[in-house]
């Protein structure tokens, strides 16, 4: 039974007319006709008696009618007491740089929409210290790659991306659609270090594969990482995300997906419990979450999709 029912069903004994009621309700007659009867299906009873002269309801319509009444007005004034309640205090909330590179200023316009009053602190930095402070109580949620250390965290898990072959266009040669961590044996990378959550998710796919990679730097900067791929200094294994600072990323790169299955990353939305956070950070938590689902479903996050639960 839904409220949608419910102001149907009244607004049709009130106007004793179904046509002027779907007029005045902006329904097609035939839909309004539906609810009433998937209603009265629901419920097992007949509420309304057709007629020539209109409608009109039966002994077990105008009961349910009065009920009907009570609970639209109990939802009306539960509709202002929302409308009228806002959010506000400080929420703080950590990013890795590709994370933060496609989420981070959807996630701002968002949370200024809808909750103006709450102060937000964001914080970009490497998944490795994002956890640091989530374990510290100085982070109220982050979106992080490794959540094995969560203890008393909340943690759902939010998007899992593809992994890419990342190459720059002026220094390589064309790649194919999709290459196997294997077939990457002696070409030079350029990865994060080791406290990097992605970094840890490869150096466990590398030695499942029983592969030794070459990588012959280690940065742990986002925009630096991506300037030396760019400069043809060597190759990188990113998320889609990765470009998200590049306007002319096609112009400036060559990308081939990682096939291996276990080559990927998973997102989670990690918090402090729920008996820790405030109404502020809750509500910051539930629009992340939606942001993130939003921006996967328009097709603004490549390579990403939405897990089970984060769907």
């Amino acid at each position: 039974m839904e409220l949608r029912q419910l102001r149907y069903f009244a607004r049709v004994v009130e106007l004793g007319s179904m046509s002027r009621a779907a007029l005045e309700l902006g329904v097609v007659q035939s839909a309004l006709s539906q609810q009433i009867s998937r209603l009265e299906g629901e419920l097992s009873t007949r509420l309304l008696q057709r007629s020539a002269k209109g409608v009109t309801p039966t002994e077990a319509g105008l009961a349910f009618f009065r009920e009907a009444q009570l609970a639209l007005r109990h939802a009306d004034e539960a509709r202002r007491a929302a409308q009228q309640s806002r959010l506000s205090g400080s929420v703080s909330v950590g990013l890795a740089p590709t994370t933060a590179s496609v989420l981070g200023l959807p996630l701002m316009r968002a949370l200024r929409e809808r909750y103006p009053e709450v102060r937000l602190h964001m914080v970009e930095s490497l998944s490795g210290h994002l956890a640091t402070l989530l374990n510290a109580r100085q982070l109220d949620l982050a979106v992080l790659f490794d959540t094995h250390p969560a203890r008393r965290w909340s943690v759902t898990p939010l998007v899992e991306e593809k992994l890419f072959l990342i190459q720059s266009r002026r220094s390589a040669r064309a790649l194919p659609a999709t290459l196997r961590l294997r077939d990457l044996r002696g070409l030079p990378l350029i990865l994060p270090s080791a406290g990097h959550g992605l970094r840890s998710t490869l150096d466990a796919v590398f030695a499942r594969m029983r592969v030794k990679p070459d990588i012959t730097t280690e940065i742990d900067s986002l925009t630096m990482l991506m300037d030396a791929v760019d400069a043809g200094l060597g190759a990188t294994i990113q998320p889609w995300a990765a470009l998200g600072h590049f306007a002319d990323a096609q112009e400036r790169f060559l990308l081939s997906e990682i096939a291996d299955p276990q080559a990927v990353r998973l997102n989670s939305l990690c918090s402090l419990s729920d008996d820790e956070l405030s109404p502020a950070a809750l509500g910051v938590r539930v629009a992340l979450a939606a942001c993130a689902r939003e921006l996967v479903e328009a097709g603004r996050w490549g390579g990403a999709r939405l897990t089970h639960l984060g769907s």
